[in-house]
């Protein structure tokens, strides 16, 4: 844990960093990203974040799982020349959720340290390669055929992971080449590229029992120096891995009122043409409600989906998926495996992924 920060202090860091802190763009020509020196860090701009979500199934073990292990890196704003080296430059936290299907119970675990102390936390600025004591997320492989690598055990949960992803389509790069905007503003935006489709193979433990599972999977990496509007209290987004090997990105970002300030995403088909969406060609339509027992937010648990591929309908395999990450990254926040059906909700099952929903228990500071 933080040596010189106790939790409470460390999630203060997270969520208000000061607002001159000075950052660059990394932009390149023609906003290029550049792999795989773009798969690793950037500690140069406040908030990143490795996001990876996926179902897991087993022989003979019911409808499976779905699983989140998430790495976020913070800049706390100290510079870099500050003479103390108990100066907590960077942050890094993990959210670790696996969701079970046949049981309706998620079970979560996080953990949150600085950096620079014995390699108890770092994220590596040439590639993907996180780690957070004995939990890691970790790339190899040509650029063009990753093979990512993750392992997490809960501290008191009753789960762990040991997974190796493969791609098996190429980057998907988000918004005007990996440069997604994220308000009205044209200083909201972050660097964004997906890796959909990835092939899930290797072992889960619960409570003792370990099982070889096989499944499908997404990754985002995410990072940017200014996300969030400050009319912004959260987000609602999806990321749906499709049977026919399509994949869909959708979110808008939400005003207290629950309209939309803004929104985006983007559609691959199978083939691999990609059209990324314009912020009036998105809409997300509430439907069912479900009240969480633990912080009273109510979120929207079954959407439909608008966009330029299609109208979509988005049911959670169960209601009971909200995070309790006060301890980290100090928020409620849910996120959880759902299916995606065209047309609205008596259409046909097109595919699964993940849906996310923030600042409903409260506003969301990034």
């Amino acid at each position: 844990m933080l040596k010189s920060m106790n939790r409470r202090q460390a999630v203060f860091c997270l969520a208000a960093l000061p607002g001159g802190w000075p950052v660059k763009a990394r932009t390149g020509g023609a906003n290029a990203l550049v792999f795989p020196r773009d798969f690793g860090s950037h500690p140069d701009t406040r908030t990143e974040w490795w996001y990876l979500t996926g179902h897991l199934e087993a022989p003979g073990a019911g409808p499976g799982w779905g699983f989140q292990v998430t790495f976020f890196r913070t800049a706390t704003g100290v510079a870099a020349d500050h003479p103390s080296r108990f100066a907590a430059r960077q942050l890094v936290s993990a959210h670790a959720a696996l969701s079970d299907l046949q049981a309706r119970r998620q079970r979560h675990d996080q953990r949150i340290a600085r950096t620079g102390f014995a390699q108890v936390a770092d994220a590596a600025q040439d590639d993907t390669a996180v780690v957070l004591r004995d939990w890691s997320l970790r790339r190899d492989g040509p650029s063009e055929r990753s093979v990512y690598t993750t392992r997490v055990a809960s501290d008191g949960a009753g789960f762990a992971l040991d997974l190796t992803l493969s791609a098996t389509q190429p980057v998907l790069l988000q918004g005007e080449a990996g440069l997604s905007r994220k308000g009205p503003r044209p200083e909201h935006t972050s660097r964004y590229y997906t890796q959909p489709q990835l092939a899930a193979s290797g072992t889960l433990t619960v409570d003792g029992q370990a099982r070889p599972v096989t499944g499908r999977a997404w990754l985002d990496h995410e990072w940017s120096a200014s996300l969030l509007d400050p009319d912004a209290v959260g987000w609602d987004w999806i990321g749906m891995n499709l049977h026919d090997g399509s994949a869909l990105t959708a979110f808008r970002l939400r005003r207290r009122d629950g309209t939309a300030l803004y929104a985006g995403g983007s559609w691959r088909d199978a083939s691999g043409a990609l059209r990324s969406f314009g912020a009036d060609e998105v809409r997300f339509i509430p439907g069912r409600v479900w009240r969480s027992p633990t912080s009273q937010a109510q979120y929207p648990v079954a959407w439909e989906v608008e966009t330029p591929a299609g109208r979509f309908a988005v049911q959670a395999l169960f209601d009971a998926q909200e995070l309790d990450s006060r301890a980290s990254t100090g928020a409620f926040y849910w996120e959880g495996l759902s299916e995606l059906r065209r047309g609205g909700s008596t259409g046909p099952v097109a595919g699964r992924g993940y849906l996310e929903m923030t600042g409903y228990a409260a506003p969301l500071k990034v």
